[in-house]
């Protein structure tokens, strides 16, 4: 199963490789673009949401003044 994976990553490389430079920067872009999209987002949401678990506990621990 790998082989066939790694036969088809080789062709895919190779092709990619082969085109005119701007064919390959608007690739990567349409790609890679709308993934480091959707990424930022995913971990925008995870920081949120543990930034709201701590404010939270900070807002249930009564504060002790000395």
């Amino acid at each position: 199963m790998l082989d066939g994976l790694s036969d088809w990553w080789d062709r895919a490389e190779l092709w990619l490789a082969q085109l005119w430079f701007p064919l390959q920067f608007l690739l990567v872009i349409a790609v890679l673009g709308p993934l480091c999209l959707g990424l930022a987002w995913v971990i925008d949401k995870a920081v949120a949401k543990v930034a709201g678990w701590f404010a939270s506990a900070r807002r249930e621990e009564p504060r002790r003044r000395s």
